[in-house]
């Protein structure tokens, strides 16, 4: 429908120009002028409402002309992406040698060089031609720049924000000659703990990475990629020491969880706590129980992803032992966590329960109050009946003697059970 649109904005723009080519020149300069730049916006309203997807579509079936009489109806804030929608062909058709922008997202491809990583930016597609990586990794990065990896390779790159509703069963497959692999990664230094997705391709010698977000597992493993010869040897290598950077990371936030934990056990086990304290230390229970749930998902995944890659058969002898290392490191982990979810457990019930000690106490005094209270009560029910029989009535002192024996009905039960050490 607006390839049809568009054709027929083009045919009428055609048709005025034919039909002016025999109008004086100074009358033809005015209603090309007119007519045509009503028919230019409505082509420009009309490109507007548009994807870029449906654009390129549209360009790849005019002819040339037309595609470029078209072409400068774009925004040039869009210009980019639709040329990501069309073929070399045409894009060297309508703009020349112009590259399209790749967007904000970073693109690294890292080589092996003398043992260690060396990092090259990727800015374009040129630079795609002089490098032999071994790792490329895609940081939030755009469509524009997944088509830009994807093709060159000839691959298709996930985007990560799909991965999420991803049923378990589906994160580990096999497509041809190419391995996928979609992860969850732990970040817990920035603000509240979360997993981030991270998707692993795994085509021929070199492992492809796309993820949204800066993770502290992928810098470490640059870090110590580049400052330590034969760290890695190729992009297998490379998968399997992210896996167990992230038990790694994984155990050093367990460590923190115990630090934390133990400044709440010294609170939790002190000699009084107030409401308010309790409230906090709850929080801070929960917090912690959040992580090391998220902890225990992620280990979980981690050793799902490495056995995946046991059972496909593509390690080396030295790979393997490293698989497995890393299989009985996230065995440990389990262990701890196990033990964490225990002791967070008898730290919320020990806080519970200070919580209904205090509220006890609050109830305790309004008993105290009420049981206190009868006795004067039954006191004034007798006298306020006024029966005849009361000689007290009349005496000048029976309203003092009334509330002398109210009083003495409180103190003589309230010393007793003081005595007895019941209100304390």
């Amino acid at each position: 429908m607006s390839l049809q649109t568009v054709n027929d904005l083009l045919k009428k723009h055609r048709l005025v120009e034919s039909m002016l080519q025999n109008q004086p020149v100074h009358r033809r300069k005015l209603v090309t002028s007119l007519v045509q730049k009503q028919h230019m916006v409505e082509l420009n309203t009309l490109l507007k409402r548009l994807t870029a997807i449906e654009i390129g579509q549209i360009l790849s079936s005019l002819e040339t002309d037309d595609a470029s009489l078209v072409w400068e109806q774009i925004a040039r804030e869009r210009q980019d992406d639709v040329l990501w929608e069309i073929s070399d062909t045409l894009r060297e058709q309508l703009v020349g040698d112009r590259e399209p922008h790749c967007g904000v997202g970073q693109m690294s491809a890292f080589e092996l060089i003398d043992g260690r990583l060396s990092k090259v930016s990727i800015t374009c597609r040129h630079d795609l031609d002089t490098i032999r990586p071994i790792w490329i990794d895609l940081l939030n990065p755009t469509k524009a720049q997944r088509l830009l990896i994807g093709q060159h390779y000839g691959l298709e790159l996930p985007d990560p924000a799909e991965m999420t509703d991803l049923e378990a069963s589906a994160r580990f497959y096999v497509e041809q000659d190419e391995i996928h692999i979609h992860s969850d990664f732990l970040l817990d230094r920035e603000g509240p703990a979360r997993s981030v997705p991270v998707a692993f391709v795994l085509r021929g010698d070199i492992l492809f990475s796309v993820r949204n977000e800066e993770l502290p597992v992928f810098r470490l493993q640059r870090l110590r990629a580049r400052t330590q010869p034969g760290f890695v040897s190729d992009s297998r290598d490379m998968l399997l020491d992210l896996y167990a950077t992230e038990a790694e990371y994984s155990a050093d936030s367990l460590e923190n969880i115990y630090s934390e934990l133990e400044l709440v056990s010294k609170s939790v086990l002190s000699h009084s706590m107030s409401d308010e304290d309790a409230a906090r230390i709850l929080a801070d229970i929960a917090e912690q129980e959040d992580l090391n749930g998220r902890i225990r998902r992620n280990i979980l995944d981690t050793q799902r992803a490495v056995s995946f890659l046991l059972r496909r058969k593509l390690l080396t002898s030295t790979q393997l032992e490293d698989a497995q290392q890393i299989l009985r490191d996230i065995e440990s982990l389990n262990s701890h966590t196990a033990f964490l979810f225990g002791k967070i457990n008898f730290l919320m019930d020990a806080t519970v329960g200070f919580i209904n000690i205090n509220q006890n106490k609050v109830i305790k005094i309004f008993s105290v109050a009420s049981v206190s209270l009868l006795p004067p009560t039954l006191i004034a029910s007798v006298y306020g009946m006024n029966f005849k029989h009361m000689p007290e009535l009349d005496w000048m002192m029976g309203y003092p003697f009334a509330l002398s024996l109210m009083v003495t009905s409180v103190l003589v039960p309230y010393l007793y059970f003081r005595r007895k050490g019941w209100l304390r």
